[in-house]
């Protein structure tokens, strides 16, 4: 992997690993993939402004999420079956995340078990949940994440249904047979695994996602489990500030990759406004778009604690496995050390907006 030198060259080198309907399904977005796009241009549009003549000979990128110290502001973001990059799947991102001590958000639907990716890791595991109109089934997954060692839960809040996916719909993509979301009632899954209705994610999140969910349905989630919760996809400071009013522990500014609302604003370009709002009360993570330790800094200057990255660990997986999805953990993350140096902004307290015209 010696000519692998940023996230972009592993992205070439995945594309020519992986059947094109695979592929298609992994990079995609919503509608005309205007969200998508926009998730990348957001960071390209802002520039840094570093400060000299400061000592820099020790950098230090150690933080702490929810009680736990991480050795870095990353974390992986949720993503479905991971087994679609690479045979071990799941369990191969988690040695990726042990090995650089950073935390891994595993999907609902991952095609590995809890057991399996919790055997292999010593990283903080969290857990990604859609609500299920099966309120039975959500506890009993819950229940059984929480046996697992699972440290927190991650409530994706911008998907009472999966968007039009044009690449999908054009593929007729479905999961293939010997991939299943390994923590989920298979019953539930079965529309996900056939052809019949263009987008089979489509329509499974339309037969199994419950649209009624509203701020007051948090109440028993809090109640049910001990465990934090975050709430993914938020990109306005009103459900900021109610997120917060309803006891959250963290939120997740998140467009969903760009596979939702199609138009919606880019997740950086968010983030100020939600950070503002939180002020500190409780973590705020980013993800969308992340591709660069410049990224990473930029992020953190607009107010972020930490980033999640999704689809370059994918392409690292595709490429060599979890010594591949933990190569592109490693290189953000010497961009991001070798960005704080030259921007004169050596510790994670250095950073703030004042590095941002």
């Amino acid at each position: 992997m010696g000519d692998l030198l940023c996230l972009a060259d592993y992205e070439t080198a995945a594309e020519d690993r992986l059947p094109e309907p695979t592929w298609g399904f992994l990079q995609g977005g919503s509608g005309a993939e205007i969200t998508l796009g926009a998730n990348r241009a957001a960071f390209d549009r802002l520039a840094l402004r570093p400060r000299v003549l400061v000592d820099v000979a020790k950098t230090d990128l150690g933080a702490t999420l929810l009680g736990d110290p991480v050795r870095a502001p990353i974390g992986i973001a949720p993503m479905a079956y991971h087994r679609l990059a690479h045979p071990d799947g799941e369990v191969a991102t988690a040695r990726a995340a042990a090995e650089h001590g950073v935390p891994f958000v595993l999907s609902m639907f991952a095609s590995r078990t809890f057991a399996d990716v919790a055997a292999v890791t010593t990283a903080p595991l969290w857990l990604q949940l859609y609500w299920l109109r099966r309120r039975d089934a959500l506890a009993d997954l819950i229940r059984r994440a929480e046996d697992a060692g699972i440290r927190a839960l991650v409530l994706t809040v911008d998907a009472p249904r999966v968007a039009r996916r044009l690449r999908d719909l054009r593929s007729g993509f479905t999961v293939p047979p010997d991939i299943t979301a390994a923590n989920v009632d298979p019953a539930a899954m079965a529309v996900a695994q056939t052809g019949e209705s263009g987008s089979s994610i489509q329509s499974h999140s339309r037969e199994q996602f419950d649209p009624t969910i509203t701020w007051s349905d948090l109440g028993w989630l809090r109640e049910f489990t001990r465990l934090p919760v975050l709430l993914k996809g938020i990109l306005h400071p009103d459900d900021a500030r109610l997120a917060v009013e309803h006891g959250v522990d963290g939120v997740i500014v998140s467009n969903h990759g760009g596979r939702q609302l199609d138009s919606a604003i880019a997740a950086v370009d968010a983030l100020p406004a939600v950070a503002r709002e939180v002020a500190g009360r409780v973590p705020v993570l980013v993800d969308g778009g992340v591709r660069r330790g410049t990224d990473v800094l930029k992020a953190l200057a607009l107010g972020a604690d930490a980033v999640l990255v999704g689809r370059p660990v994918l392409h690292g997986l595709a490429v060599a496995g979890a010594a591949g999805a933990g190569a592109v953990l490693g290189l953000l993350r010497d961009e991001l050390a070798e960005a704080m140096v030259l921007a004169g902004a050596p510790r994670l307290a250095d950073i703030g907006p004042g590095l941002l015209p």
